[in-house]
């Protein structure tokens, strides 16, 4: 999304995971992000068919609704009930909240069960490394065959630009993604770095790039 680092990124330090932290944040104002998509879901999603997606860290639901727009099913989840609610209001406004389902659950004890999806989307899920190794192969597990995953986050070049109070091993390359992965089989079809402008944490334009990830699953 070409907005302000403060517009949609789910940032987790260690107590940034929690549902009290994000309720709180998610009730702290009318409208925490910028109600837009992320430029880079847009960029590689666009041209793909609908079918049913996994949006996980919802937030405010601009990513799943742009999803439905397209024609996707969309589940959106998110650890905050508080920003659940703001998204559903969000789909009904932009007339298609029958197409998304809100669930709430904390994606750290998160189990996946059996369903499948064409497409699972995370975007600046910033998890401790430990953590993402643990989370990040549960996304994976969910694509369906022929299905993708698309993983965007901040790159590690950008960690005194964007988030300085998160630890350097928050950040992530697409190469880094593949290494923690067991994607054996699944074709990459990006792992990009691509610019985008925004405003730092001073208010000021900077140039920022973005991790991007896509790879899909084998039939």
């Amino acid at each position: 999304m070409p907005h302000d680092h403060q517009n949609h990124e789910h940032g987790h330090q260690q107590h940034h995971h929690d549902q009290a932290f994000w309720d709180e944040r998610y009730g702290s104002s009318a409208a925490v992000w910028s109600g837009n998509p992320n430029p880079q879901l847009v960029r590689e999603v666009a041209d793909l068919p609908a079918g049913r997606a996994l949006e996980v860290g919802a937030g405010e639901g601009a990513d799943a609704v742009w999803l439905a727009r397209q024609g996707w099913d969309v589940v959106g989840l998110d650890v905050s009930p508080v920003a659940l609610g703001k998204a559903a209001a969000h789909a009904v406004v932009a007339g298609v909240a029958e197409r998304i389902e809100w669930r709430q659950a904390d994606l750290v004890g998160w189990e996946p069960g059996d369903e499948r999806f064409d497409l699972v989307t995370a975007h600046f899920m910033h998890l401790p490394a430990d953590l993402r190794r643990q989370v990040f192969p549960r996304l994976a597990q969910v694509v369906a065959p022929g299905g993708r995953l698309l993983v965007v986050g901040h790159h590690p070049e950008d960690h005194e630009t964007v988030r300085r109070d998160f630890d350097e091993h928050f950040f992530y390359t697409g190469d880094d993604l593949l290494a923690e992965l067991d994607l054996a089989g699944w074709v990459v079809e990006t792992n990009d770095a691509p610019t985008r402008e925004m405003l730092d944490a001073e208010g000021r334009p900077a140039t920022i790039r973005d991790t991007v990830l896509r790879v899909r699953r084998p039939a």
